[in-house]
């Protein structure tokens, strides 16, 4: 039976490659802004100033109690939502994973370090506000992340006992819930601010054009790893020009030496930006070790 299991879900897998969700994607079953009333640090009303969730909830019948944040890539400069969103809100509903695909504000629209972390942690903490709502288990909630978005993912799974606080800003009940996640899935992640390894553009658009080296060590993941960092699963591809392999590198280096639980796919090839395109070739078949691992966690049902 577990055999049948596994083979079919490996057809899926090949197909969804395959298809290369060409597509037209369809929309999320709903659009939750991640305040109500007034938006710290907003510098207008127009969309780009407002950050949402896209909601993807799984039937009952099919919904495990898991739920991931997505955040998109783009560079700190744009959000790649469709095949770093939208796909992916689709794939994780397909698996009985609750998935809220994050619009987060930009760096490119004036909305520097450390407004894109606020809205990350807002993500979270709304997604476990809601978990009875939503049918989540407020202990089952992940944060998954694609090249800049990978940091920000990244930077939600290892600054959560610094919570991001805008002065003047008015707290609710939101707030008073954890923006630890449970786990994280980084997709070719942008880790380092270091200017050795790190994505120049994703850097400059965050940090600025001359940040301190306080602020560039800070913002460096791989330096902010603790025993208290979740659980890991790391995809990245080793001819990836965009964004060095390193970055995955160095951040499940650090997971180990804390003693965090963490696996890392290192692809031969696939560039960088493929999400589940089957041009990556193996690389765009990550999702199946993905929700293995979820499930070799608990994360997902076992049976």
């Amino acid at each position: 039976m577990m055999e049948r299991c596994l083979i079919t879900r490996g057809i899926i897998y090949l197909v969804m490659a395959v298809l290369t969700f060409s597509y037209a994607v369809a929309p999320a079953g709903e659009v939750v802004p991640l305040w109500e009333d007034k938006i710290p640090g907003a510098l207008g009303s127009k969309e780009k100033d407002v950050p949402v969730l896209m909601l993807y909830i799984p039937a009952p019948d099919k919904a495990t109690g898991a739920a991931v944040v997505v955040c998109p890539g783009g560079g700190y400069g744009h959000l790649a939502m469709d095949h770093e969103g939208e796909q992916i809100g689709q794939w994780l509903e397909s698996i009985g994973v609750a998935a809220f695909v994050l619009r987060y504000r930009l760096p490119a629209n004036g909305y520097r370090h450390p407004i894109p972390l606020l809205d990350a942690q807002r993500a979270i903490r709304t997604v476990r506000f809601n978990a009875a709502k939503w049918n989540i288990q407020p202990d089952k909630i992940g944060i998954m992340g694609f090249s800049a978005g990978g940091h920000l993912a990244s930077s939600a799974g290892t600054h959560f006992n610094n919570p991001v606080v805008l002065e003047g800003t008015q707290s609710d009940g939101i707030d008073g819930v954890s923006c630890r996640p449970d786990f994280m899935i980084l997709i070719y992640p942008v880790i380092s601010m270091q200017p050795e390894i790190t994505h120049g553009g994703s850097r400059d658009n965050l940090l600025g054009k001359d940040p301190s080296a306080e602020l560039v060590d800070l913002m460096s993941n791989e330096k902010q790893v603790t025993k208290q960092t979740p659980p890991t699963f790391l995809v990245h591809a080793s001819d990836d020009k965009a964004v060095l392999p390193e970055n995955s590198i160095r951040f499940y280096q650090a997971l180990l030496k804390a003693g965090v639980p963490a696996e890392m796919h290192m692809y031969l090839k696939g560039g960088h930006g493929f999400g589940t395109r089957a041009s990556a070739g193996r690389a765009s078949q990550w999702p199946m070790p993905a929700e293995g691992w979820m499930r070799q966690m608990k994360f997902l049902p076992t049976d």
